[in-house]
């Protein structure tokens, strides 16, 4: 039988978009029982087709079918991306399909926009790993207008493009993504610009307590405060900025050497020393930890927002060089996270916990990609050599 809780997201959803289907083009004016419409215009037109498509949202078990069946098209994407890069044992593999009861419940029990914005996230991915950037940009762009968590991914986005393309050479990609997301919010903004803007791109909106993973050791007056907000702000801020300066630019693109920030601008190469990874892995480092940074730094983290990082963990643990010995903390690492997020309501000990992972896993990224230092050992002397009789 299906739990009671199933229909909660779905019906909100589907009433959400049920407004859309009668005519209703006011942004403000579409909500559900569980409040207004909170997001971008793709999730309006996706979840509109899910509400045809299950007789207007009634049949709740062939909607639960068609998100098994885009699970598995999340898991052949992520696969892929994996297969591409090459960093991380064929055994992981295993947790990832089969150990997360949280993930299974989010895709498949309780039908979250979340997995639908990460499965095109992914495979806009593999358009970049493909080095088919504007395809790319298009689709990151309409993951982001099912879900802003999307905009996480953003910085390193950015950092990756400007180096591929320069400034200049990057501005069109940018443009590729504004431009869908007017085309997507067109309907909405003729007829109520700032109602649709402030709706589905509210970056101040206030989460409740009782909701949230990681800030559960908090009292409830701090976790509410927007001093405490602009903290995590600038904590993100400062983490994107030293990864940019220290670790995202000092990893080699291919055969190339590397480039500074200074250096992007005008067009010199550094001979500073790189940890020697592929295009392909220095995408995806680059592209993951960017979000991880945001997860780390976010106000609140609630059940299902789990999707947003579950299937990067893996890489973010091996991409740095792994002993033998040291496959099964990582593996512990990863327990330990599953188990934060499968406690139910949080507690003290669980959002500590989270926190703590959270932090072992960014020391090893920092410390793990560190640039190899320098030798300054000088030349070998060179000694004339003596001149044999014979030759004299």
């Amino acid at each position: 039988r299906r739990p009671a809780d199933t229909e909660i997201d779905w019906k909100a959803y589907m009433q959400e978009v049920e407004g859309f289907a009668n005519g209703t083009l006011d942004y403000t004016q579409l909500k559900g029982d569980t409040g207004p419409l909170v997001y971008p215009a793709g999730f309006v037109y996706i979840f509109l087709g899910l509400y045809y498509a299950t007789g207007r949202g009634s049949d709740i078990r062939l909607a639960q079918y068609l998100f098994a069946g885009l699970y598995l098209l999340n898991l052949l994407l992520v696969f892929r991306i994996y297969c591409r890069t090459n960093k991380v044992p064929p055994y992981v593999f295993f947790f990832m399909c089969c150990a997360s009861y949280r993930i299974h419940s989010i895709f498949v029990l309780r039908l979250f926009n979340d997995p639908v914005a990460m499965a095109i996230l992914f495979l806009a991915i593999n358009l970049f790993l493909e080095e088919r950037w504007s395809w790319g940009c298009l689709l990151f762009s309409l993951a982001v207008s099912v879900k802003m968590n999307i905009l996480l991914f953003a910085p390193g986005l950015l950092f990756l493009l400007l180096q591929r393309f320069g400034l200049l050479g990057c501005i069109p990609k940018l443009c590729i993504c504004a431009l869908l997301q007017v085309v997507l919010g067109l309907p909405f903004l003729l007829v109520n610009p700032v109602g649709y803007l402030t709706r589905s791109f509210d970056l101040g909106r206030q989460f409740q307590f009782k909701w949230t993973v990681n800030w559960r050791f908090l009292p409830e007056e701090v976790f509410q405060n927007r001093v405490f907000h602009a903290a995590l702000l600038l904590a993100h801020l400062a983490g994107l900025g030293l990864f940019a300066l220290h670790r995202w630019h000092s990893l080699r693109w291919g055969k190339e050497l590397c480039w500074t920030a200074g250096e992007l601008l005008w067009g010199h190469t550094s001979s500073l020393p790189c940890l020697p990874l592929n295009t392909n892995s220095r995408i995806v480092f680059i592209l993951f930890s960017s979000n991880f940074l945001g997860v780390c730094c976010s106000r609140s983290l609630h059940y299902q927002f789990y999707v947003w990082y579950f299937h990067t963990l893996p890489y973010l643990l091996w991409c740095t060089p792994t002993t033998k010995l040291a496959h099964m903390p990582k593996v512990l690492l990863l327990g330990v996270i599953e188990l934060c997020w499968n406690t139910y309501p949080s507690t003290v000990c669980s959002s500590v916990s989270l926190h703590i992972c959270h932090g072992l896993i960014l020391l090893q990224l920092w410390y793990g990609t560190a640039p190899t230092p320098v030798s300054h050992t000088p030349p070998p002397s060179r000694k004339p050599t003596a001149i044999s009789k014979k030759a004299q």
